[in-house]
């Protein structure tokens, strides 16, 4: 789950990391309320779940009423992206010398949470990865022991960190370090961190997203989750109770256990078709939930034809069938082809019971992914 900036500094200031002084706001005259009380120059921050925020307009420094007014008006109502700007930051300016990046998150490769520092802060940090990589310091983690103080030093000074303020920026990466280990973050950032002209560092923005599997056990982070920004495919995921993921394809996959569909996606690509997303409607599966995860692939408009990969063990063939049936002859015309492979429990019973001219079926799985394939790519000419 992916918090707003302004919810993020709410969190980093109760932790003790400096913070612009802001208010939020959902319409100009509160805009302009905000920029009285914090005073000029004030920044306006569109607040969406987007990156690149200031490049595509959404925000934009304000000196003076007219300026204000004009960017809370530019601002507000805006599409970002694809998504509608209905509140926005206001933040007061910072006199800076200096931009610095400072962040945690999971080196999976390595198993740990690394921590990284860099002196190139204010820009976009996955091209400063790929681009000049040697800029980025890094110190990975051990989970059981946490950042020990050393290792903040150390990753501080390997990365250039002017000395006067090394100690504020070691202080501000364990701070984050406590918060992405307290409250189950997947990563942590902050995009720059800003070195004023008084030598004082502040987080001038802010990037905390929660693993969504982990927000049991913080209700009050549950409370922040935007429901109006989350894709309505996903919402739709999570009323079906699916582990969804929408990818940028044409090719729908459905199957039962994430192994099987990663191989179902792995093998859509090996044989030159894009996949659409990742379902994996889990053991056990009733007739019911299959014709829901049907409902859900033909709900995307990118998707062009469909691959059902199934392999019972829990999960019976015979009551995947059904739900396939089900949900087909529901439709006076099926939206896209639905190509089946079942194996495992009761799959030759499923088989007898599979509606043949609503579905095609293949024995094998490169089979069935090869003619999902090429049902896709004739569906796009």
């Amino acid at each position: 789950m992916r918090l707003h900036e302004y919810q993020a500094k709410d969190i980093f200031a109760e932790a003790g990391i400096p913070v612009p002084e802001s208010r939020l706001a959902t319409s100009v005259d509160e805009v302009m309320e905000a920029v009285e009380e914090i005073g000029y120059p004030a920044a306006i921050k569109a607040q969406v779940h987007v990156g690149g925020r200031g490049k595509a307009g959404g925000i934009k420094i304000a000196t003076d009423e007219d300026e204000a007014r004009e960017a809370a008006e530019d601002i507000l109502g805006m599409d970002l992206k694809g998504y509608t700007v209905e509140k926005v930051l206001v933040e007061a300016g910072v006199d800076f010398e200096n931009e610095l990046y400072v962040g945690i998150t999971m080196d999976r490769g390595e198993g740990k949470p690394v921590a990284m520092v860099s002196t190139e802060g204010g820009v976009n940090i996955e091209e400063v990865a790929e681009e000049t990589p040697e800029a980025i310091a890094r110190e990975h983690i051990d989970p059981a022991f946490g950042l020990h103080p050393y290792q903040a030093r150390k990753v501080v000074y390997e990365a250039g960190i002017p000395h006067d303020v090394a100690g504020d920026v070691a202080t501000i990466l364990s701070t984050l370090y406590d918060l992405y280990e307290s409250k189950d973050a997947s990563d942590i950032e902050i995009n720059p961190v800003m070195i004023t002209s008084d030598r004082e560092v502040v987080a001038a923005d802010a990037v905390m997203n929660i693993d969504s599997d982990a927000l049991f056990r913080h209700p009050d982070l549950a409370e922040m989750e935007d429901e109006a920004a989350e894709d309505d495919l996903e919402r739709k995921a999570n009323d079906y109770g699916f582990d969804y993921v929408r990818l940028s394809g044409n090719v729908g996959i459905i199957g039962n256990g994430a192994g099987l569909v990663m191989t179902t996606l792995d093998l859509v690509d090996y044989y030159g078709g894009e996949p659409a997303n990742f379902l994996d409607i889990g053991g056990g599966a009733k007739a019911e939930r299959v014709a829901n995860a049907l409902d859900m692939v033909f709900s995307d408009e990118n998707v062009d034809a469909v691959v059902f990969n199934i392999f019972g063990g829990i999960t019976r063939g015979d009551e995947v069938a059904k739900g396939i049936n089900e949900a087909l002859e529901s439709f006076d015309e099926i939206p896209k082809k639905v190509v089946v492979r079942l194996a495992g429990t009761n799959a030759e019973e499923g088989m007898e019971i599979l509606n043949t001219d609503l579905v095609e079926v293949e024995k094998t799985l490169e089979d069935a992914v090869q003619q999902a394939v090429e049902n896709a790519q004739e569906a796009g000419q």
